[in-house]
């Protein structure tokens, strides 16, 4: 079928659902950690770059809508339950349909309820340092890596255990997740926030 784009996430089995009562059939992370392995292979002899942990695509068919919270670009929250982003604040409105129309058709128009949440600038650094991982662009290393980054020692500690490994893009110090690091990226991201 060869196509452009492929995302590939693990199986998160939700409590309650029937896939959660049958035991047996819960992919355990060895599994699920060889399966990944197998999709690089396959989808990389395909001509299909692993660009972010969880998606492979040609180049030019990455995807720009994931790309933007990646990067951690603005986004409008437009409808019920959508979300909002502006660098700083996130937004998001409420999931039921007559609770997002009422407050927009009343006599004073008015946001939908939902909610706020501001980040610190300590959660804002780790975010952009977990989002800037999962991209095969990496991180850029100065300021992320300087003594005064509580960030460094994370970091020093995945490139000692060959989680991360460093590299040079146009001229800048990068680092980002080597195959091992992707498979435990959760233990480096954990570490960082």
């Amino acid at each position: 079928m060869s196509p452009p784009h492929v995302s590939a996430y693990a199986l998160t089995v939700e409590p309650g659902t029937p896939l959660a009562a049958d035991t047996a059939r819960h992919p355990d992370e060895d599994v699920q950690a060889s399966r990944y392995l197998i999709a690089e292979e396959v989808l990389g002899a395909a001509g299909l770059r692993n660009y972010e942990i969880s998606n492979w695509a040609r180049p030019g068919h990455e995807s720009r809508h994931n790309l933007a919270y990646w990067r951690r670009l603005s986004y409008e929250a437009v409808g019920p339950g959508a979300h909002a982003f502006d660098g700083a604040v996130r937004r998001w409105n409420a999931a039921r349909l007559d609770g997002y129309l009422t407050p927009l058709s009343g006599s004073s128009p008015a946001l939908p309820p939902g909610g706020v949440d501001t980040l610190t600038p300590a959660e804002a650094a780790a975010e952009a340092a977990i989002l800037a991982l999962r991209l095969d662009t990496g991180l850029a290393l100065p300021g992320a890596s300087g003594a005064a980054s509580p960030l460094a020692p994370h970091l020093d500690w995945a490139l000692e255990r060959g989680l991360l490994e460093r590299l040079i893009q146009d001229g800048e110090e990068r680092v980002r997740l080597t195959t091992a690091g992707r498979l435990l990226s959760n233990e480096l991201f954990a570490r960082l926030v």
